[in-house]
């Protein structure tokens, strides 16, 4: 189960337009995860919703998030469209291989799609 409204809201300087997940993808993001993949995603929702969200949990995955952001920023560029990432703490309850919940503390980047 993932607490993502309550991490949101508390997040400070995030916008209000992120407190609705109904028009937010949410792209998970670990350290196996190619980072151009993942910025194919990340370009290709953020021009379509315009808002997303990456979660990573651990070093690994957070190195693999922040390469993805900086290679979609390069993917969108060309179109006059600039990425602008806010970064937050966030906690996730995560289901554990003997059965039930463990919090994780992991990092949430909320990515916006401006026109320029």
């Amino acid at each position: 189960m993932d607490n993502s409204e309550d991490c949101i809201a508390q997040a400070p300087g995030v916008p209000e337009t992120f407190t609705r997940h109904d028009e937010v993808e949410i792209l998970k993001v670990s350290s196996k995860s190619r980072p151009k993949a993942v910025a194919g995603a990340l370009a290709t929702v953020a021009e379509r919703d315009k808002k997303v969200i990456l979660h990573a949990i651990g070093a690994g995955a957070v190195n693999q998030a922040v390469k993805a952001i900086a290679i979609a920023r390069g993917f969108v560029a060309p179109r006059g469209i600039d990425l602008n990432t806010i970064i937050a703490f966030s906690s996730i309850e995560i289901e554990a291989a003997e059965g039930g919940t463990t919090e994780r503390t992991g990092i949430k980047f909320f990515v916006e799609a401006r026109s320029v």
